[in-house]
């Protein structure tokens, strides 16, 4: 009997890690979410990043997105340590990487520190986030992490009065 599994387990890898992470950002994107929702977002981040990690084709540009989204899954709720924890992956994983996903991964940082109210950290990657956005060719690219650099800049300032 083969371990061979009865179907094309690379693209069962690249079905499953594209159709997780883009049902994350369904669910990201929902303003009501249960509890089962919330956990089930977890889960499919993590499902995302591990059919990632089985492709041959797998890239630390990959992996810097993951851990990206697993960061924000986290920070959206309220989960500093797990947050922080995937901020840094995302960090480690961008090091080589263009302004954008090193940009996102200081995001993923100052969103991590707001939620525990660290305002030096906050600023901190705030800072070298707009430092590489500056950086960013593509004009969609750079705008978009400046809206989500904008958002931080604007919770901060709320929690500052």
């Amino acid at each position: 009997m083969s371990d061979a599994p009865p179907f094309d387990l690379a693209a069962a890898h690249r079905w499953f890690s594209a159709g997780c992470f883009n049902r994350v950002w369904m669910l990201l994107e929902k303003p009501d979410r249960t509890q089962d929702e919330c956990e089930r977002m977890i889960s499919l981040a993590h499902a995302s990043l591990a059919h990632w990690r089985e492709r041959t084709d797998c890239t630390a540009r990959n992996l810097s997105i993951g851990y990206w989204q697993l960061s924000r899954v986290y920070a959206v709720l309220n989960q500093a340590e797990n947050a922080r924890h995937y901020g840094e992956l995302c960090l480690t994983a961008s090091a080589g990487e263009a302004p954008f996903f090193l940009g996102y991964a200081h995001e993923a940082l100052a969103r991590a520190g707001q939620i525990t109210g660290n305002l030096a950290a906050v600023q901190s990657h705030l800072t070298e986030a707009r430092r590489c956005a500056a950086l960013v060719t593509d004009a969609e690219e750079r705008a978009a992490l400046e809206v989500d650099l904008a958002q931080i800049e604007r919770q901060n300032t709320s929690a500052a009065r």
